[in-house]
């Protein structure tokens, strides 16, 4: 057994960070399933970007559209959800033999709406009823204008993956939309078992911004990210504890797992799978770029239950002793990701535009 599919072994489910047409038709995403272990997967507009831009699997789909006059909004919608609509049916086993408790295919609303909590609801419900698979995660931004949207989401027994997740507060805010969601989702009577959240907890990014901050060569560059995951798992057990989880889960409520996003290892000079190997716990789901697929299949040993390892209140008081405002780093993280979203969001529309004038 690979060091990937070890992970499952350890309660942490292996997600691959990527999706295009090729590697699903082709077999590649079904052999990753069956070599790997892994067990689910996302996409976002810059994944899509490159997909479309650097394959011609696209092709058929793009022309017959531009001849029948879609637009390019709705070229992109068109091929990004049939990649995940195929994503979702190469995975539909794995969510079967899981009981609905893996095998998921997320997909990103438009970025451009994260702080708008209307358009958010209205395009996560369309997006959801578009695929129309049971294994389809719609992703939603953890920023405070998608937190209602969150909640109305699992109200309507719809699965959402939480994204942009930067700080353990905001973290704690999107548990609590998660729970008011399925309590309101009881109260209407419907079936808590069928519906899953995840929440992205993103990583490496928190280091690049925490690093920028100290000096060259200081002790605490590259021990922000994981002390601030460890944190939020220990929150993640703490709120899923106690007599109000219980009520949800008597009913088959499940956990709201965390997801460790962006795990991918920016600083050469750290380890290459520094964020799998620290952050490996149960209930948990780690999204895999290909870099990281290579190196755990190379030289990875993950062991069981590192995120519970270590002092990671001592990481942060020790960070703010220098000066480093952690507050301050995840709101200018949660910024940038939306902006970085939303700019990829932008490039690949006008990708699109580009081969749409090509093939007119």
């Amino acid at each position: 057994m690979n060091a990937i599919a070890r992970l499952n072994e350890y309660g942490q489910s292996p997600w691959y960070d990527n999706l295009n047409r090729a590697f699903i038709t082709e077999g590649g995403l079904a052999h990753m399933i069956a070599q790997d272990g892994i067990r689910g997967a996302t996409s976002n507009p810059t994944i899509f970007e490159k997909a479309v831009g650097g394959s011609d699997a696209y092709d058929e789909q793009f022309a017959r559209l531009v001849s029948d006059g879609a637009s390019t909004a709705d070229i992109y919608w068109d091929l990004m959800l049939t990649d995940i609509d195929k994503g979702c049916e190469t995975f539909r086993s794995v969510f079967d033999e899981a009981d609905g408790g893996d095998g998921f295919v997320s997909v990103e609303c438009d970025p451009t709406i994260a702080y708008d909590t209307e358009a958010t609801i209205e395009q996560a419900r369309e997006l959801h009823q578009r695929v129309g698979r049971p294994n389809v995660m719609i992703k939603i931004p953890g920023t405070e204008a998608g937190l209602p949207a969150i909640e109305q989401m699992i109200s309507e027994g719809r699965n959402v993956n939480v994204t942009l997740i930067f700080s353990v507060d905001r973290y704690d805010a999107v548990i609590e939309a998660y729970l008011r969601g399925l309590e309101r989702l009881a109260e209407n009577g419907g079936d808590l078992s069928r519906v899953a959240s995840v929440a992205s907890f993103f990583v490496s990014r928190v280091d690049t911004e925490t690093d920028r901050r100290l000096p060259e060569g200081h002790e605490l560059r590259g021990k922000a990210a994981v002390a601030n995951a460890r944190l939020a798992y220990r929150l993640f057990r703490q709120r899923f504890a106690g007599e109000r989880w219980q009520a949800l889960a008597n009913q088959g409520a499940r956990l709201q797992r965390p997801l460790w996003a962006s795990t991918s290892t920016k600083n050469p000079e750290y380890s290459d799978t520094l964020y799998v190997d620290e952050l490996v716990g149960r209930d948990t789901v780690n999204t895999l770029a290909d870099d990281s697929i290579v190196a755990l299949r190379d030289h990875g040993d993950p062991q069981p239950d590192t995120v519970e390892q270590g002092d990671p209140d001592a990481v942060l008081e020790a960070l703010a002793e220098a000066g480093v405002d952690m507050a301050d780093v995840t709101d200018t993280l949660e910024r940038e990701g939306v902006e970085k979203f939303s700019q990829s969001f932008h490039d690949c529309m006008d990708t699109l535009e580009k081969r749409r004038g090509e093939l007119a």
